[in-house]
């Protein structure tokens, strides 16, 4: 199918001017100013979307998703949390494996790539987790597939915890895709909700997660695993960084490995620990939100660079579940039918410009994990495109399985979706289309 995308203003590589898009279908045929061009390809076209006074960008990439399948499927799915995303203009995603069972096996795996190769409104991958007794499986992952390896450093999630001193050496001295970490220490967690639980019993104030969830326990891991990297030469990829101080080790530490980035999630970028007492457990993530002071470090080195990917840690749960006493409230909140336009929000406030948004969630995603063809608006990449209102209201009607959002409205709408040169959203609408595919690596 043919399709001409006109007169929008194409947000791509740094500069925003007025352009179209020649889709020829599943790739990007042609990006022109040239209107006699645009009059010809017209002519030829089984169908020509007018974008004028609308921005038109690549499709967000979020390197970091729960979508609960297999195993939670009664919080969200595979299916469901993609439809949401598409909704919000994300055409890429990869997905994380602490699922039920967790996937710390290849057969798992490719049972998840089973799933999501007919439930998915968009593209994928998909994390191994490491455990501390897989390594034999590790070094066997198919680096052209494979996003990466999650590693929960000190951090226990399931039985996914690596904390054997040797396991992580073999980890990071032999991973031959991206590591992947959740810099947490779990001691020091343990020794402050004691602590709390001794102060509070079981009426903890959801004001003392930032307390408990220390930013001392983040600091310690995030140290560690940027030792590991600088000894062993690794790719590291640090995840959802929540402290000013991780920024600073990570600015230094890439002077000396340019291997090692990271990524900061858009509530880190938009909430801090005053928004507690307004939110409550809504809000409970893990690492914990923390003070204004950490939320705007963190806007300054995504603004600057030094924090060149902006992702979600999309992970829904039942209202139900975050409607209860601290210590039973699960972590994790429905974000990514939302990131982009949280992003736009903050453009419009001033934090950031519309170009970095673009760069932060679509072409350093792309870099960062090397991924195939996607991320940008060039000839002969995927039409893998976002069409988006700047200044249209819209009402959130959540589209993920848990049913809830923390937001209410935004002043930016996402009005049209391509994933593979196939619109799946449609005037902010599902078209009920799922031309998703695996995602590719440059390894």
């Amino acid at each position: 199918m043919k399709i001409l995308i006109k007169n929008g203003t194409i947000v791509n590589e740094g500069l925003s001017y007025v352009g179209s898009i020649f889709i020829n279908n599943e790739l990007i045929e042609d990006v022109t100013s040239d209107k006699e061009k645009v009059k010809e390809y017209a002519c030829v076209c089984d169908e020509v979307i007018d974008a004028t006074g609308l921005y038109v960008m690549p499709g967000v990439i979020d390197d970091q998703v729960h979508f609960r399948e297999p195993g939670a499927t009664q919080k969200g799915s595979i299916s469901t949390e993609s439809a949401a995303a598409v909704l919000g203009g994300v055409t890429s995603y990869l997905d994380m494996p602490n699922n039920n069972p967790p996937i710390c096996s290849l057969v798992l795996l490719e049972n998840k790539f089973h799933i999501a190769a007919k439930e998915s409104y968009a593209n994928y991958s998909f994390y191994f987790g490491a455990n501390n007794d897989n390594i034999d499986q590790i070094i066997k992952i198919d680096k052209r597939r494979v996003c990466g390896v999650k590693v929960f450093m000190g951090s226990s999630t399931g039985n996914m915890l690596v904390d054997n001193p040797m396991t992580l050496a073999l980890i990071f001295s032999q991973a031959h895709v991206p590591i992947a970490t959740h810099c947490e220490d779990e001691k020091i967690i343990r020794s402050n909700l004691k602590a709390a639980i001794g102060k509070y019993g079981d009426d903890i104030p959801i004001s003392e997660h930032p307390n408990i969830r220390s930013r001392e326990a983040c600091i310690s891991s995030t140290r560690k695993a940027i030792n590991l990297a600088l000894h062993y030469k690794s790719r590291l990829h640090i995840l959802h960084i929540s402290t000013k101080e991780e920024i600073d080790m990570i600015r230094v530490a890439k002077t000396i490995n340019p291997k090692i980035t990271g990524e900061i999630c858009v509530h880190y970028l938009w909430f801090c620990d005053k928004d507690y007492e307004y939110y409550g457990a809504k809000m409970k993530c893990n690492p914990a939100i923390k003070t204004e002071a950490d939320m705007y470090a963190l806007r300054s080195a995504v603004r600057d660079g030094i924090i060149s990917v902006v992702a979600t840690d999309h992970a829904p749960h039942l209202e139900f579940e975050k409607d209860n006493l601290y210590v039973y409230a699960p972590s994790g909140m429905p974000l990514i039918q939302n990131s982009l336009q949280m992003m736009l929000e903050l453009c419009k406030n001033g934090v950031f410009n519309i170009e970095d948004v673009v760069d932060r969630m679509s072409h350093s995603p792309a870099k960062c994990f090397d991924i195939y063809n996607r991320g940008y608006i060039r000839p002969g990449y995927f039409a893998d495109i976002a069409i988006v209102n700047y200044n249209k209201d819209n009402i959130v009607v959540p589209a993920y399985k848990c049913g809830w959002s923390l937001f209410s409205h935004f002043s930016t709408s996402v009005v049209h979706t391509f994933v593979n040169g196939t619109q799946v959203v449609k005037n902010g609408e599902l078209t009920g289309l799922k031309p998703a595919k695996e995602l590719a690596f440059n390894r």
